[in-house]
């Protein structure tokens, strides 16, 4: 069975990329138009994955990763920030709050499946 992910991103073009990119190499895509949203959208899919932007409304991607890891049955699920941002302090406080990985966008979709494969076998 392809896994699910739950992409989180307020760009409406970034999702449909995502969407497009990753069914494509046979994934199974749900989105999310924000941290607060994306939330929700954990409980209701149970994602495999999820991979989600920092900069958003409501609630950012750290405070989104934090939530997630906050919760017993997210605990081990893999992270992927997914960010036009690129600073070793962001990244290191993604990591701090639970991250698994970070990709810099623009993203080439053969890497970004790559780095999923490997995240979640």
């Amino acid at each position: 069975m392809s896994k699910l992910i739950l992409t989180v991103d307020d760009s409406a073009s970034m999702r449909m990329l995502l969407k497009t990119s990753l069914t494509a190499q046979g994934f199974r895509i749900e989105s999310a138009n924000d941290g607060e949203h994306g939330l929700e959208r954990m409980h209701e899919v149970t994602p495999d994955l999820l991979i989600t932007d920092i900069n958003m409304p409501k609630m950012d991607g750290f405070e989104l990763i934090e939530a997630v890891r906050a919760l017993p049955q997210f605990r081990g699920t893999p992270i992927l920030v997914l960010s036009t941002e690129f600073s070793d302090e962001k990244k290191a406080r993604a990591r701090s709050a639970g991250a698994t990985g970070w990709i810099t966008k623009p993203f080439e979709a053969t890497k970004l499946g790559a780095a999923i494969r490997r995240v979640c076998p």
